[in-house]
């Protein structure tokens, strides 16, 4: 990305005259150095980075924040449904066995068949835009809602649930799509990072809601978890009612031509309204030759696959898209976050109310770290909070089972206070790296005419491997115990060396400045080539302000 010319050289006055040229302190940037590419987005950040806290980033920071709600729907059911497994009245209406996976695993599982099946319908957010796919997802999410609270029979609950998860899956990916790429180059790991981290969010309301319930309303029939149910649908009625009223994607303006339409939209929340930033010209430029090469996805070409593997390049990327879906689902985090309450009763805590707050509290404490790591992703880089999560992962599971075991073969009441703290390290862990990136990693590695089908790959992928967790998962914690999490030790280390191997960094590169890092020979070394150049602003014999770059000796 650097600019490989020497500079000319430049005198200290003007024309002879004796005026001054006002130069300004030399400053030394890090930039990522990829063969074929100029620092063009490190270059403006340096010397004339928009204000993030104008006017335009106020906007775009209160859309998002909206956006945010969709991610709610996901971390509500997982912690809703890990909640009132727990409570009697519950299990008992619809006859569910306490062990075994032939019912609670479907109930649990049919939630990611909904996700596969969806995933196949992502092309409408290509078709008619973001915001719209955005906004079937959270109607449908609240027609489904009515039916789960008010199934009288398992299969009801069972259908409603797969309509439920089919349409947040929706909702869930357009949102996805629309944040990544709104959001500006130097702030989407944080920005679009942040939409995962609502996921806990969800997961705080829907224990919070189940505990309360349970402590006041026991005691009148199936109140203390049918309520619940009922306000899953109040996060999605809100982005329902205003997400049309949201500007579209930018890219997706380029791609069906309305050009000044993204002009504005990228003037607006990137450059503050200033449609005279170069930061404008440059975006407007990328998106257009990228699209014009690539093209967009349409519904009549969506199931046709070749763009993700015509090139080594396109392979490179749908395998880490691949692989990030399963590392996310299946690092153990999938157990804990549906069977947290089986966990706690297998090292001794069997109160009901007791196993409720404590699925609250583990909520909390994924939430905290998730949005710690959200801003680390712009700062370390996604390569290395990977890195240190999957080996941090390994190390607490193997504390935990352990301590786990020591618990069983001994009744010792530290080892199991021990297991208990180490899961809630564990969850600390896993959020503080993969949460915020589950969805936007996959997102961001693919390139614009592949990034509805990569979303779709990503579901399927992820759909897989929860399913296979939450349905194998019960069976498992039911004849091995804590030698299920053994075997995730070895699975979150093996996981720590692939991601050495081959995890390209996309931290402070735009999407489109992404296609010559993995046409590259080695696109993991290509990303992390890091070399230091010299910037210099200053006032030209015109009496133009330019700027120079060259590298560091």
């Amino acid at each position: 990305m650097a600019d490989k010319s020497e500079p000319r050289e430049q005198n200290t006055t003007d024309g002879g005259n004796g005026r001054p040229s006002h130069e300004s302190d030399l400053k030394v940037v890090e930039v990522h150095q990829v063969e074929g590419i100029d620092p063009t987005h490190a270059a403006i950040m340096a010397t004339n980075k928009p204000n993030q806290w104008g006017k335009g980033y106020i906007r775009l920071y209160m859309l998002a924040a909206c956006i945010f709600l969709n991610s709610t729907m996901n971390g509500f059911d997982a912690s809703l449904l890990g909640s009132i497994n727990a409570l009697p009245n519950y299990t008992s209406y619809y006859n569910l066995p306490k062990k075994g996976a032939t019912s609670t695993g479907i109930v649990f599982a049919i939630y990611q068949v909904g996700q596969m099946v969806a995933s196949f319908f992502i092309w409408i957010a290509d078709w008619k835009g973001r915001k719209v796919l955005i906004f079937i997802g959270a109607v449908g999410v609240c027609i489904a809602t009515v039916i789960t609270a008010t199934a009288k029979t398992l299969p009801i609950f069972i259908g409603g649930r797969f309509l439920l998860s089919y349409f947040a899956t929706l909702a869930h990916m357009g949102a996805v799509l629309y944040l990544v790429e709104m959001a500006p180059t130097r702030y989407r790991g944080t920005l679009a990072g942040l939409y995962n981290t609502f996921y806990y969010f969800g997961s705080i309301l829907a224990t919070s809601a189940v505990y309360g319930a349970h402590l006041h309303l026991s005691h009148r029939g199936n109140d203390d978890w049918r309520i619940p149910l009922w306000l899953q649908m109040v996060c999605p009625g809100i982005v329902a009612s205003i997400v049309l009223f949201f500007p579209e994607s930018p890219r997706w303006l380029v791609a069906k031509d309305r050009h000044e339409e993204a002009r504005a939209v990228i003037a607006r929340y990137h450059a503050n309204d200033d449609a005279d930033h170069p930061l404008v010209t440059l975006e407007m430029k990328e998106m257009i030759t990228s699209l014009q090469y690539e093209g967009m996805t349409t519904w009549k070409d969506f199931f046709n696959y070749k763009s993700l593997v015509k090139t080594r390049g396109r392979r490179y990327r749908l395998m880490l898209n691949v692989t990030f879906a399963w590392f996310g689902q299946f690092s153990g985090n999938n157990i804990v976050s549906y069977y947290l309450p089986t966990l706690l009763a297998n090292v001794g805590i069997t109160d009901t109310n007791m196993k409720l707050l404590l699925n609250i509290i583990y909520a909390l404490d994924g939430w905290i770290f998730a949005t710690i790591g959200t801003r680390f992703h712009d700062v370390i880089g996604r390569r290395k909070m990977f890195m240190i999560s999957t080996m941090g992962m390994a190390i607490a599971l193997s504390i935990t089972a352990g301590t786990a075991a020591d618990f069983v073969n001994t009744g010792s009441k530290t080892s199991s206070s021990a297991s208990i703290a180490f899961i809630y390290i564990f969850g600390g862990i896993f959020a503080f790296a993969f949460t915020s990136m589950q969805p936007i990693y996959p997102t961001e590695v693919m390139t614009n005419d592949m990034r509805a089908k990569g979303a779709q790959s990503y579901k399927l992928i992820s759909g897989a491997s929860g399913f296979l967790n939450t349905f194998v998962g019960p069976i498992a914690l039911q004849n091995i115990g804590y030698w299920f999490y053994v075997f995730f030790v070895f699975w979150d280390i093996f996981e720590f060396i692939f991601i050495y191997f081959f995890y390209v960094e996309t931290k402070g590169v735009s999407l489109e400045e992404l296609e010559v890092i993995f046409e590259s020979k080695n696109p993991r070394k290509a990303s992390t080539a890091v070399k230091k150049v010299k910037q210099r602003t200053f006032v030209n014999a015109e009496g133009n302000i330019e700027t120079e770059t060259k590298e560091v000796v």
